[in-house]
């Protein structure tokens, strides 16, 4: 069993204010927390893994390069592979989401990343 404790996540911010947490994951597939403060919107990227992004507080919106969907609490939306998104806080308020990766992937995919 791989415990991983909230307050213990190693964690980092790819922006001012966007903060993300690597909950307990494998090679397989990770987990990660994210905070998206107001206006807030990732830029429009693609990657090689499978995507679940479940929100858990307030409203995030995932644009894809031929659709738009707004996600309220507990609502979910799936990715494929290599399929162009971003995700946005287009509230006033923050939101809170989990980002669930298929194969797993470190944080270097924004700490490493060129513009």
């Amino acid at each position: 069993m791989d415990v991983v404790k909230f307050d213990d996540a190693e964690q980092y911010e790819p922006e001012a204010g966007w903060q993300r947490r690597a909950l307990a994951g494998s090679d397989r597939f990770t987990f990660e927390w994210f905070e998206k403060p107001p206006g807030h919107s990732s830029p429009m990227h693609d990657h090689e893994n499978e995507q679940v992004c479940l929100c858990l507080e307030g409203e995030l919106t995932v644009h894809t390069q031929t659709d738009s969907v707004a996600l309220e609490k507990n609502d979910s939306v799936q990715l494929e592979p290599w399929e162009e998104h971003r995700v946005e806080n287009e509230s006033d308020e923050r939101a809170v989401g989990l980002d669930v990766f298929a194969p797993g992937r470190g944080f270097e995919f924004w700490t490493d990343r060129e513009e």
